[in-house]
């Protein structure tokens, strides 16, 4: 039962991504198996369509790549953004047929996403460089066995098993909201004529309702929690909107290299020439997040998920 618990959590990341159809007739099939869709989950049926045309959408996305500053404006040498895709999961075992729009949607958002989470990334892993975070916590450990003065990514195989799948599991609980979970309001799909990297308000979810009202657990919005964006002109927003872009492309450059540097020294001379010796090495597969705790070829000789926990703690 331990060992499925874990499958099921692992297979939950896997998301099918099957481009189709170019519109030049180019045909590419990439298939992984997927769950169903939240609301197909939920007895809601299948999403209606993109109400914009794949003209229209193609048109808008050129316009603002174009609208960005710098090089190298609308770049798309595979045409991604004139395909059709297979995504999501449909009756008769098969995948979802998408239209051009509805796969624009999904490859706009998905760009904003990633940028996001390489922001977050290239602060936290300067963050995690520091005396601060690093360092010494006496008399207060962050958790058991903590190891003082490693690299983020070092921090990271000195977690506890448990510990790990606690924010695995917080973050998928976000993505799945983010993707519509709950029905937030007035909420409508990336992928269905709704705003690309559209975040719902999740201010005052969580939590039972009581007598007093509503539970209100969670203080603060994801995506502007200080109401920013909401007080400035659609011309503020859309700038805001190439920024965003902007800065996630070179935070998905900067995380690589950090990463790159810190296991393979002198791979980016920038870094290097500024660091040197000083800066955090790991010796371990940073594309194997689980290392430290298994992995598949010595998982099979353990008796479930409880021995893991157990010679981890």
């Amino acid at each position: 039962m331990s060992k499925t618990i874990l499958l099921a959590l692992v297979a939950s990341a896997v998301e099918g991504f099957a481009p189709e159809q170019r519109r030049g007739g180019i045909r590419s099939v990439l298939q992984s198996e997927r769950a169903p869709s939240w609301s197909e989950a939920e007895g809601g049926g299948p999403r209606a369509p993109n109400p914009q045309s794949g003209a229209e959408a193609f048109r808008d996305l050129v316009a603002l790549q174009n609208s960005i500053p710098g090089p190298p404006g609308f770049y798309d040498p595979l045409g991604l953004a004139e395909m059709e895709m297979k995504l999501g999961w449909s009756e008769g075992n098969d995948y979802q047929s998408r239209t051009q729009a509805e796969t624009i949607g999904f490859l706009r958002h998905s760009e904003i996403k990633h940028g996001r989470v390489a922001m977050a990334a290239f602060l936290g892993f300067i963050a995690q460089c520091t005396p601060l975070v690093s360092g010494e916590h006496s008399p207060i450990l962050p958790y058991k066995d903590y190891v003082a003065n490693v690299g983020p990514q070092a921090q990271w195989d000195n977690i506890p098993l448990f510990g790990k799948l606690q924010i695995i599991t917080m973050v998928g609980m976000l993505e799945s909201y983010g993707e519509g979970a709950g029905q937030p309001d007035g909420y409508v799909h990336y992928m269905k004529g709704g705003k690309p990297g559209f975040y719902p308000e999740i201010y005052g979810r969580g939590g039972p309702d009581t007598a007093a009202g509503p539970g209100r657990q969670i203080p603060l919005n994801l995506w502007d929690p200080f109401n920013w964006a909401k007080s400035g002109t659609a011309e503020d927003r859309a700038k805001g909107l190439q920024c965003e872009i902007l800065n996630g492309r070179a935070a998905m450059f900067g995380i690589m290299g950090l990463l790159a540097e810190s296991s393979v020294p002198g791979s980016v001379p920038f870094i290097n020439a500024i660091a040197g010796d000083n800066y955090p090495r790991y010796s371990g597969n940073v594309m194997v997040p689980f290392s430290s705790d298994f992995t598949w070829a010595t998982f099979s000789g353990l008796d479930g998920l409880a021995d893991i926990a157990a010679s981890s703690s």
